[in-house]
């Protein structure tokens, strides 16, 4: 029996958020929607001119496991941090909600990375990541027994940014295969996806059984203008694939078998920043437990539901409670 449902491979990343006006981000030539990477001078700039901030660990796919965990699911983390405070507070926050953190902290080396996560009025948010050590993850830190001991393995799009964390996705994946596990990859950001096409392409099409990722990121990843289009063009590439749309609820593909999952009312929606995240980490759980393909994009649905209704990128209402009331 598998010691994990969920394994997750990410840049480990301690969040800072903050809300801003449109203004803030054309003072500072900050592209709205947009994950920029930054160095360590430019992200301590931008924190200084920041108004008053909360912090959190984080990352995508960090905030993914928190997810799966808030629904009761059983995950490893696989990501580099510096010893550190700040890595010591991610370290902490994750044995908090029982994620096993595999990977050996760093003892020199870049101080621990962060993501400035700005929110606009509209919800939208526009990130600069500096990576710090999380850009030194390498195939060494990818453990085959930790990798081979869970039901499937979830890697993090933004990790095709560092040329090494790219070969270890590779030996993920080939371990995984091995073992007879699942991969799976979301897509990140539509501007991770221009930066990498091509190796986003061949890793999906030799690695990935299950694929996630939003409009604008399908739509790059094919350089087509239109949903239906890139909908068409991703069928059959991968076992299983997860497109959300925003209000328009999502998609999901399965061989011949389509699912559309509509998204569920809300009174306002406050900060966007996770919603791919959580909507993932429910459809895993609920892929994991065996359930099948519209259920599990349902429970997605109720999980990035509820973290779009917040500010911040980790639930604040225990998953598992909403998905009982509104599901079973």
């Amino acid at each position: 029996m598998s010691n994990y449902e969920l394994v997750g491979i990410g840049n480990a990343l301690v969040d800072v958020l903050a809300r801003v006006d449109d203004r803030f981000l054309s003072d500072h030539s900050l592209q709205k929607g947009a994950m920029m990477l930054v160095d360590a001078n430019r992200s301590a700039q931008l924190y200084q001119l920041m108004p008053s901030t909360d912090k959190v660990s984080g990352g995508s796919c960090g905030n993914t496991m928190f997810g799966f965990a808030s629904l009761g699911g059983r995950g490893a983390y696989v990501g580099k941090v510096k010893d550190d405070e700040l890595g010591r507070v991610f370290r902490k926050d994750m044995a908090a909600i029982g994620i096993h953190f595999t990977t050996p902290t760093a003892v020199e080396g870049p101080s621990t990375g962060s993501c400035l996560v700005l929110i606009t009025p509209d919800a939208q948010r526009t990130m600069c990541t500096n990576l710090g050590a999380a850009i030194n993850l390498s195939p060494s830190d990818i453990d085959k027994e930790v990798i081979q001991s869970a039901k499937v393995i979830y890697l993090e799009g933004y990790l095709f940014d560092p040329p090494d964390a790219q070969l270890a996705f590779v030996k993920a994946a080939d371990i995984a295969h091995e073992g007879g596990q699942k991969v799976s990859i979301t897509l990140s950001d539509a501007f991770c996806v221009d930066r990498h096409r091509d190796s986003f392409l061949k890793f999906i099409q030799e690695h990935v059984d299950i694929l996630f990722g939003n409009e604008e990121e399908i739509k790059s990843l094919y350089e087509v203008t239109d949903f239906n289009a890139a909908l068409q063009s991703v069928r059959g590439q991968c076992e299983i694939v997860c497109l959300t749309k925003g209000a328009y609820g999502s998609v999901i593909l399965a061989g011949e078998n389509s699912y559309i999952i509509d998204a569920m009312p809300i009174k306002k929606v406050v900060d966007t920043t996770g919603a791919g995240d959580q909507y993932a980490a429910g459809f895993l759980w609920g892929y994991t437990q065996g359930m099948e393909l519209e259920i599990c994009g349902r429970i997605a649905t109720i999980a990035a539901t509820e973290i779009i209704s917040h500010v911040g990128a980790r639930p604040e209402t225990s998953l598992r409670e909403l998905v009982e009331q509104n599901l079973f």
